[in-house]
């Protein structure tokens, strides 16, 4: 007989993740059932070759309050995937495997490495994301999974 499986929690159109194996913690990042893959923002990208295999190397951006540091990373490259934003343009992007907290539950999670400088949230959480952490997205709403700890707006 199947286990069965835990209700779907509700999270709002923005919530606060973290992504523990890069870091980073209190990340705002708009969720997006429309968006198939997560994406996250970083700058100075450059995919490189190491041992044979392709690693990406670039800068996150890190908030801590009023205070805006940079961490550098090499991260390896589950694969290049191309990928059409909202406005019809195609970009080959780096992907990338780490742990995703949201809603106070953690999966693994793929994510494109992507300039997100004129994007409003450093991350988006795509559906695949969603799918996996069993969450429904209420539009209506903003922070619903990070009340303990997010920011009142």
């Amino acid at each position: 007989m199947k286990k069965p499986r835990p209700p779907k929690q509700i999270l709002g159109w923005r919530e606060l993740v973290e992504l523990p194996d890069l870091g980073l913690e209190g990340l705002k990042a708009k969720l997006d059932t429309g968006a198939r893959t997560s994406a996250l923002h970083a700058h100075h990208i450059e995919v490189i070759e190491r041992d044979g295999a392709r690693w990406v190397r670039c800068r996150l951006s890190t908030h801590s309050g009023r205070i805006r540091d940079e961490v550098r990373v090499e991260l390896p490259v589950v694969e290049m995937r191309q990928v059409r934003s909202s406005s019809g343009h195609a970009e080959l992007r780096p992907v990338i495997r780490t742990r995703l907290t949201l809603g106070g539950r953690t999966r693994l999670a793929e994510l494109t490495i992507t300039d997100r400088a004129d994007m409003r949230y450093p991350m988006l959480v795509g559906r695949t994301a969603l799918k996996a952490g069993r969450f429904l997205v209420d539009s209506s709403t903003s922070f619903k999974g990070s009340a303990s700890t997010g920011p009142s707006a």
